[in-house]
């Protein structure tokens, strides 16, 4: 009987690290397609589905302001992206849009709560040519809690770093500052 506990103590010894990487690999698989989630939702209008997102005491810093909570973040983001009203002439057969990507996640797990770094950008072909351009770029930084066995932004603060928030260096994403 010692034997077999001793035999499978070291099996479990063994298996604890492999268990714990695959919960940290779950963990940011699950919180990237979160992040991926919320911007074909904003793309497509889905406020139901950019909702799903939050938690109900979410804060959401970005170009329309400060939003806390839930009814807030609604109420700013329904109007935004996809879910703008677009003018489509009578017959047509297409329609111009912006399509928005997240990349280069840093994603720091503690327990039921992370951390998160993005860039960002969105590209167009509502232009006069017709052709596809870069319309802006940016980065998040991301606050999360994982609830009910699922992640939810508490804290989502958007850089739009071709319009305002341009700064010298960003600290969340561990710029050092090109001066000194």
């Amino acid at each position: 009987m010692k034997t077999l506990m001793g035999t499978l103590a070291a099996a479990f010894a063994l298996l604890l690290p492999g268990m714990t990487k695959a919960g940290y690999a779950d963990d940011r698989a699950e919180i990237e397609n979160l992040s991926n989630r919320y911007m074909v939702a904003v793309d497509a209008g889905d406020i139901e589905t950019v909702m799903s997102t939050w938690a109900d005491e979410g804060v959401l810093d970005w170009v329309g302001g400060v939003e806390v909570g839930k009814e807030a973040i609604r109420k700013a983001m329904s109007d935004f992206g996809g879910g703008r009203a677009v003018d489509i002439p009578e017959g047509a057969t297409s329609r111009p849009r912006t399509r928005h990507q997240i990349i280069n996640h840093v994603i720091d797990v503690d327990g039921n709560t992370a951390k998160t770094v993005a860039y960002w950008f969105a590209l167009t072909n509502n232009t006069p040519q017709k052709d596809v351009q870069l319309l802006y770029f940016g980065h998040y930084e991301d606050e999360l809690v994982k609830r009910d066995g699922r992640w939810l932004f508490t804290k989502r603060k958007v850089y739009n770093e071709s319009l305002q928030n341009r700064d010298v260096v960003y600290p969340g994403l561990r710029e050092r500052d090109p001066r000194k």
